[in-house]
């Protein structure tokens, strides 16, 4: 079979704020990153394509904001492992704008679902764990979950390697709780929501994605949301995901530099990697923060908020120097550090907002 590479060159800025920091092979959409779902089909590495990158003849460049499920690799290949002349395009979902993150992640779980557990079994459930069609529902070794209650009438239910569910969380699939991850005690969880590695959540979610090592911890709401990676968000921060009017939501676009009609009723908070709200912070209607902002001040947010901003209603600048301090102390918490490409990463972007304020 020919290597693959994943390209979102095209793409890229419509994804502002995930792929400020990230490819957009490696947004985690269902359980696995986009990435890890194109090597768990193609039994092989996928390397992405970096802009101006020269491959051989025998390469298949496929966009990175492509979802594939079983149905389109399938379709994708000849029986000479060839690009075929008709994938079926049916079979496939597209991450056009970071919304589409929350909007296709029941798609995304059920088939990551069905290709992480096919020909495997579960780990048994404790006696104390209440369920709703269990046998739609697969725990990972080393998981651990007590007194609570698991309904996958809805949708399949993943718990990962190491998670844990403490006792009183009410958890309604489609969901996944990738490895390591932690539910807090009387949490109460809608599908479809994504919890990533090493997140710890409480309090009320819906409809979300929480990407890798992030915290939401406490009461509050998050609904048709998408956090990036490190992020954490206060007691009692909660967002609106509805106008009072239920009319459609402007959302601010990166690329036009201007709120647009995202077409949709329900959007919450789209907040990139590295950010953080004080407590009882209250996110408006289709909010989206940058990377690396710490945002706190009285009233609704406003509805975007630049990378590397102090507070929320100024412009005042998050000082480069304490912004580094400030990750690695919440990447201590979780016995990790920063590394020189991430600093590199950050340098970038924050000399980019310098230039455009």
């Amino acid at each position: 079979m020919n290597k693959v590479f994943l390209t979102d060159s095209e793409i890229k800025e419509n994804l502002f704020p995930f792929t400020l920091t990230r490819s957009a092979a490696d947004i985690r959409i269902g359980i696995l990153t986009i990435r890890e779902k194109w090597e768990a089909y193609l039994g092989q590495p996928v390397s992405i394509k970096e802009d101006g990158q020269q491959v051989d003849e025998n390469v298949i460049i496929v966009s990175a904001n492509i979802i594939p499920s079983r149905q389109f690799v399938g379709s994708l290949f000849d029986n000479e492992g060839n690009i075929s002349d008709s994938p079926d395009w049916n079979a496939v979902k597209v991450i056009q704008f970071p919304w589409h993150i929350f909007l296709w992640n029941d798609w995304a779980i059920r088939h990551d679902y069905e290709l992480i557990t096919a020909n495997r079994q579960s780990a048994p459930l404790s006696s104390t764990v209440q369920t709703v069609n269990g046998i739609n529902i697969f725990i990972e070794p080393g998981a651990k979950l007590s007194h609570c209650i698991i309904n996958a009438e809805a949708g399949p239910v993943y718990i990962g390697k190491n998670a844990e569910i403490m006792e009183g969380a009410v958890i309604r699939g489609p969901f996944a709780l990738c490895e390591g991850a932690i539910v807090k005690m009387g949490t109460t969880i809608y599908g479809a929501t994504t919890v990533g590695p090493y997140s710890v959540v409480g309090g009320e979610i819906k409809n979300s994605v929480i990407f890798g090592n992030s915290n939401k911890a406490h009461g509050g709401y998050l609904g048709d949301s998408v956090l990036g990676e490190w992020c954490n968000l206060g007691a009692g921060t909660s967002n609106s995901n509805v106008k009072n009017n239920a009319g459609n939501i402007k959302i601010y676009n990166n690329i036009l530099k201007e709120y647009v009609d995202s077409g949709l009723q329900k959007c919450g908070l789209m907040m990139g990697d590295y950010s953080r709200a004080a407590i009882n912070t209250s996110f408006n209607t289709g909010t989206i923060t940058g990377a690396c902002v710490n945002v706190f001040g009285e009233g609704l947010m406003p509805k975007f908020i630049q990378s590397f901003t102090w507070g929320s209603k100024s412009n005042d600048r998050y000082e480069f120097d304490k912004a580094l301090t400030d990750i690695g102390n919440w990447k201590k918490l979780k016995k990790a550090s920063l590394t020189e490409p991430e600093k590199t990463r950050l340098k970038l972007i924050f000399d980019q907002n310098q230039s455009s304020r």
